[in-house]
């Protein structure tokens, strides 16, 4: 039986634990990793995780450029942040060959246009991914909880596509959630009512927990998340009536949480802003829905940014 070539472009938190629990599914797994190489050359990566145990991830090939990579990779996934300074299609498309299904698993909306105007002979899968993980030091990921993969096939259709489904199905045997849908894109609106809410207050509030924010201001996080399911609804993308208590009960039992967001602005990294806020207010834009509160929000980010940027 072949076994699948898979080949992750960042290895932060998302990649590496991903990548991880591909290798356990028996994949054959190489990872780009730049900040972490020297490190990951010499133990691997350590994952510690609160449901699954803890274990050391040791990739196939370790590689600082996707030009490296030896062989073929029957799946590309790509888990870096979308940020202004990464440029997504040239840090992977020399490993892309015409049978690479490419795969991002990446926070924001309408971010789909540039992989799939760059790679139109391919198929390329959507992923989102709900889970608490951070990567805590070098070499090192803490996996806090949740897990669970919603995966959509964005150029072609769900039933004439056993690739998201063959992902999916090798996610599973490793021991987590992994689902299809042929509604990514709502997915990913309907992921956006969390990261639009908790990414900048988390910056804002400087560093408290996601339940010390929700406990209190609960009300301001009910605004946000309204304004991002009145965007999405303009967009063609109505998200259940019951999206928003769902996310504010999901949080309320989830362990303290440091938000990604978070973590960028306390390590002088670029945060996330545009993908998660920015693009959610362009699309209000151009459908002419008011959206104050995360116009508001978006500002004091920018201004946040401003000042990481001058440290």
């Amino acid at each position: 039986m072949k076994q699948d070539n898979i080949l992750i472009v960042g290895t932060g938190a998302i990649g590496g634990f991903y990548g991880a629990l591909l290798a356990k599914a028996g994949a054959d797994v190489s990872v780009v990793c730049r900040t972490d190489y020297q490190t990951v050359k010499k133990q691997g990566y350590i994952i510690n995780s609160h449901n699954l145990g803890n274990w050391v991830f040791n990739p196939s090939q370790i590689l600082s450029n996707a030009s490296e990579y030896k062989g073929k990779a029957d799946y590309l996934l790509l888990c870096t942040k979308i940020t202004p300074n990464i440029d997504r299609v040239k840090i992977i498309q020399d490993a892309v060959t015409p049978n690479t299904t490419i795969v991002f698993i990446q926070n924001g909306v309408e971010v789909e246009q540039q992989l799939i105007d760059a790679f139109p002979d391919n198929e390329i899968i959507s992923g989102l991914a709900f889970i608490c993980c951070n990567r805590i030091k070098p070499g090192v990921i803490h996996h806090l909880a949740y897990g669970k993969l919603t995966l959509g096939s964005l150029n072609k259709k769900l039933s004439s596509s056993n690739k998201v489904q063959y992902l999916s199905e090798l996610f599973i045997q490793s021991g987590i959630e992994a689902v299809t849908t042929n509604q990514i894109t709502t997915s990913r609106w309907l992921k956006c009512l969390w990261n639009a809410s908790f990414n900048p207050l988390s910056v804002l509030s400087d560093g408290l927990s996601t339940q010390e924010i929700l406990s209190s201001q609960e009300k301001l996080i009910r605004v946000i998340m309204q304004e991002v399911c009145d965007i999405a609804h303009a967009c063609g993308h109505t998200l259940p009536a019951d999206s928003i208590d769902t996310n504010i009960n999901n949080t309320y039992v989830m362990p303290p949480y440091k938000t990604s967001m978070l973590l960028d602005y306390q390590n002088h990294q670029t945060m996330e802003i545009e993908a998660i806020l920015g693009n959610t207010i362009r699309a209000a834009q151009r459908q002419q829905v008011p959206c104050p509160t995360i116009d508001t929000l978006y500002g004091l980010m920018k201004l946040k940014e401003l000042q990481t940027n001058q440290a």
